[in-house]
């Protein structure tokens, strides 16, 4: 469901996750103080406005209250202002707000202002890159469980054409635990799609599975036959 999404603070992980929400097909007004940060979302996101997030007026004036979620992504050293702009983003009634905590003292104080989830990039980071650059085609990797999490995956060169029957990715009992969530292509994504639905240059792949299924997924891509022959096949 689309939502309309404030992100506040447009340095490296707010910029992204500004962008990734646009991209998802949501509307995001993202904030900052600093006039490049700004121009440089200029584009990538639905409005992008140099003010001042921690005066209460201007989130008024910028009808924030009004938005579903708030993203205060600001960054680590910014711990006073971080909490300061959760308690007002709360106080005009935003009903969920995500914040970045620096450590363990700074997650313990959002939570008691109100923020309603908290998040570590640093350390959620450290996670991704185990799986980001050393798993083939791995784009991001959320862990859910030990040796088991949710992937982002750009699909090999010789899934192109072929549908997901034919690469087995059609499900749970299918495919011994390895399930298909949602196909993103674009800016429109399709949750638990068709078997006959066939995978396409640019799609991204979201699957949840063992980290061991997800490297054997792109070990048994190689038995397909290449994209020029998969378009062939009747």
């Amino acid at each position: 469901m689309k939502k309309q999404v404030c992100v506040i603070g447009a340095a490296r992980f707010g910029a992204e996750v500004a962008k990734e929400l646009y991209q998802s097909g949501h509307d995001v007004l993202a904030i900052d103080t600093d006039e490049a940060k700004v121009q440089d979302l200029s584009g990538h996101v639905t409005y992008a406005v140099r003010a001042d997030a921690s005066n209460e007026e201007v989130l008024r004036q910028l009808n924030v209250a009004d938005f579903d979620v708030a993203v205060v992504a600001l960054a680590g050293e910014n711990v006073q202002t971080s909490i300061m702009i959760t308690v007002l983003l709360k106080s005009i009634g935003v009903p969920y707000v995500i914040a970045r905590a620096a450590n363990d003292l700074h997650r313990s104080t959002l939570e008691k202002v109100g923020a309603d989830r908290i998040v570590f990039p640093e350390m959620e980071s450290a996670w991704r890159t185990a799986h980001i650059g050393f798993d083939p085609g791995v784009m991001d990797h959320m862990p859910i469980l030990p040796n088991y999490g949710i992937s982002k995956i750009q699909p090999p060169e010789r899934m192109i054409g072929h549908t997901l029957a034919e690469v087995g990715l059609v499900g749970t009992q299918d495919n011994q635990g390895m399930a298909l969530l949602a196909i993103r292509r674009g800016r429109s994504s399709f949750l638990h799609p068709a078997r006959e639905e066939q995978i396409q240059a640019g799609d991204v792949l979201i699957v949840a599975g063992s980290n061991d299924q997800i490297r054997q997924l792109n070990d048994t891509t190689k038995l397909l036959p290449p994209p020029e022959r998969a378009a062939t096949v009747v």
